[in-house]
Order: structure tokens, then sequence, then C-alpha cells
């Protein structure tokens, strides 16, 4: 294999750190996005058992992903080796989102600390699923800093690791799945049947990344604060269970553990209320300045990700 290979994960990630998720850019994930509300309604129609509907829906998007993106890279490296690295590194960037992610969360950080709490709350309903209405700032805070911490595996460290042991085809793929699971994933009336085995892929495919980011953010920690990872690590092993996504739970606990806070807890989605337990009980409420710790946190788990995941592609190649 030719050297520069070995410099595709480090150009992705480096190009993400510094452009982010420039909004005025075409963006892959939104082209996935309108492919699935196109090809839901005919897959619908077609298949009268909603089961096997999604899940033969969710297959043929996830491997025609994979496809489109290895063809396209093909072409790209049969033309020469440079435009194959290149559009190899732009499809990982495309996947990537540690920076984007900082950005919105210290957005609302910013506005909270100036007291614009109704801005703060409507920032904060653009990137959570649940009624933030009757938030405060400290609710606001505390949604703030579990989706720093649940996006982290989905947004960064799964991207990574499916690009470190299959390059920028399955990076997106898995992308494929992350949309997938956060368009037909809902346990409701539409998608309690249809999105099942879509939500079961990415449960899968986020298995190992979610076990995997809690001795990553307790070394992050301890490079950030000095402070021994083992509380990290107690919480995010022990509580991480305590959540009803198999995997969500483990980053949640993690930053609970880290920042000393409590996460989760009920929550109300569509007017519903839901019971959720929290995460991190032995520690008190989320406050304000705890938004921009957990940014601080994710970045340098991201770094510290992104070196686990260059190494494991250095030894698959």
């Amino acid at each position: 294999m030719n050297s520069m290979h070995y410099f595709i994960l480090p150009a992705a990630f480096a190009l993400d750190a510094v452009a982010g998720d420039p909004r005025w850019l075409p963006h892959p994930i939104r082209w996935m996005g309108r492919v699935i509300e196109i090809c839901e309604p005919p897959v619908r129609r077609q298949f009268k058992n909603e089961v096997w509907a999604g899940g033969l829906f969710a297959l043929i998007l996830i491997s025609g992903c994979y496809a489109v993106s290895a063809l396209l890279t093909g072409i790209a490296y049969a033309v020469q080796s440079f435009w194959g690295m290149a559009l190899e590194v732009i499809m990982i960037f495309y996947c990537l989102s540690a920076r984007s992610l900082s950005q919105a969360a210290m957005e609302i950080f910013y506005l909270l600390q100036k007291g614009r709490v109704d801005e703060a709350r409507s920032k904060l309903a653009m990137i959570v699923g649940r009624d933030v209405a009757a938030y405060g700032r400290d609710d606001i805070a505390r949604a703030a800093v579990e989706t720093v911490a649940e996006n982290f595996v989905d947004g960064v460290l799964s991207p990574l690791f499916f690009a470190a042991i299959g390059g920028a085809p399955l990076a997106m793929a898995y992308k494929m799945v992350n949309t997938l699971d956060s368009m037909v994933g809902y346990k409701n009336a539409r998608y309690l049947h249809f999105g099942r085995i879509a939500a079961r892929i990415d449960d899968c495919a986020n298995f190992i990344p979610a076990r995997l980011c809690v001795p990553i953010i307790a070394l992050a920690t301890y490079l950030l604060a000095g402070q021994n990872g083992r509380r990290v690590i107690g919480t995010g092993f022990k509580e991480g269970t305590r959540h009803s996504s198999p995997n969500a739970g483990y980053p949640e606990a993690a930053f609970a553990g880290a920042l000393a806070v409590k996460l989760n807890g009920p929550n109300t989605y569509g007017g519903i209320l839901v019971n959720k337990p929290y995460i991190g009980t032995a520690f008190g409420p989320a406050r304000v300045g705890q938004i921009q710790l957990a940014c601080q946190l994710m970045m340098v788990s991201a770094l510290l990700g992104f070196i686990v995941a260059w190494c494991i592609s250095l030894l698959m190649n």
C-alpha cells in the first residue's frame, strides 16, 4: 500500500477540527436523509409485513451506500491515487462532527452566560428530540452536556472506528446506519415495527465504540484535569446500563463521572413523560459552566479516539 494512505485518517480528522460543518457545503448525510424519505413509501406499499419491509429497506440502503462509496473511490483511484485519497479524506471528513457538535453546545453556553435563556432553549430544541419548552438554565445545561456526551460516539468515535477498519466506504455505510436510526428507529406507532431492524443494526454498529469510549474519556479526564480516571471508569461501566439504549448510556455515564454531574432522568417527548433513570446518581445537577467543560472533554477524547483509530488502521494495513 502507498504510504500516503496512512495520512487519510489524520487529514480527515484535521479537516473536521478546522472546518467543522460549513452550512453552505452540500452534505451527503442530508442526501442520505432525502433518499430515506423517498424510498420509504414505495417499500411500505410493496411489503405488508412491516418488520421485514423495514429490514429490507435498511439493508438495501446501507449496502447501497457502501457500494456507491466504493465505486466512487474506486473510480477516483483508477484516475490517480491522489484523487482517490482526496475523495476518501472528504468522505471521512463528512462523517465526523466533533467541531460542529462543540460549536452547537458552545452557542448554548454563551447564550446562557449572557442570560438569554429563551434563545438558548431555541438552540437546544434544534439538536435534541425532547420537549424543552419548560426548561430553565440548569435543565438546558444538562441537556447540552448529555448531547455532547451521547453524540461523541455516533458523531466521532464510531465513524473513526469504521473508517479505520474499512476506509471511507465503511464509514459512509455507518453514517447511513446512523441516519436510518435517527429517522426510522423510533418506538412509536409509525416506526415501532418498520424501524426495528434499522435500530438493531445501529445498536450492533455502536456496541464496541460505546464501550471503548469509557477508557478514552477516562484518559482525557486525566490529561485535562489530572484526575484519576477510576471514577470515570467506575461510573461509565456501572451506570452505563441505566439507559433505554444499549449504547448511549456509556458515554453519558463516563461524562457524568468525569464532570461529577447527574445526567439523564425523566424527560418529555411529544407530550409524553418518559421516566428514565438518572445517570451519575452520586453527583449534583448540571450547571452552565459544565457545558464548556464537556466540550473540552469531548474534543480531547476525540483526539485520543483518532489516535486509537489511526493505530488500528496502521495495524490492518
